[in-house]
């Protein structure tokens, strides 16, 4: 009964409520991130959300677009502004995720959403994740982050799917605002690189 509907009546509450109270700082942020990375205050990337299905999530810009002679990205270190740097070690990026999770592409608490194109490379025990939302929030992020392993990672967050309630769901959510104000363990938005480390150590 909780995660087939009191869940989303969470979520919708929590999101409205958190979109209110942060709304000064989401439309400042606008403004800063328009000047800095030239009208685009917004990042937007697909992801795979419940049962494999695809969405667009949406995240403050961050990164330059700096392209070398050859038209590629230059790296992350050279693309990341210092107003970029702060907006992502604050985790203040992850707000206009709200937005997702109001429009039901995401759950306030779940496994982080990840790339399309990693969905081949997962076991069938990995590919569990997938059976409930992505959340801005997770077992895996409040249990270590970037310092876990991927494999750890994923057995995080299938031990949500198993364990799903509303015990669990506020137990990450105090974790989380305590994980936030000591900006430990940051995560990392460059998925590729990370996930190229896993691979080549598989």
């Amino acid at each position: 009964m909780y995660q087939s509907f009191f869940k989303r009546l969470l979520d919708i509450s929590i999101a409205l409520t958190a979109f209110l109270l942060l709304s000064p700082i989401f439309f400042m942020l606008i403004v800063l991130l328009m000047f800095a990375n030239k009208g685009k205050p917004f990042f937007f990337q697909e992801r795979v959300g419940k049962n494999n299905k695809p969405f667009t999530i949406i995240k403050f810009k961050t990164l330059k677009d700096p392209k070398n002679k050859g038209g590629e990205l230059t790296d992350q270190a050279e693309r990341v502004t210092k107003l970029g740097e702060f907006i992502r070690n604050s985790s203040l990026d992850e707000i206009p995720q709200l937005i997702n999770v109001l429009k039901g592409d995401m759950s306030i608490v779940g496994p982080r959403p990840l790339l399309p194109l990693y969905l081949p490379l997962y076991n069938d025990e990995q590919a569990r994740r997938h059976c409930v939302k992505p959340g801005i929030t997770g077992w895996a992020q409040v249990n270590g982050r970037n310092v876990l392993t991927w494999e750890e990672k994923f057995e995080h967050d299938v031990w949500y799917v198993d364990h799903l309630d509303f015990v669990t769901d506020v137990k990450i959510l105090f974790k989380t605002f305590g994980k936030i104000f000591k900006s430990d363990d940051v995560y990392s938005n460059d998925q590729k690189d990370a996930w190229s480390a896993w691979k080549g150590n598989s």
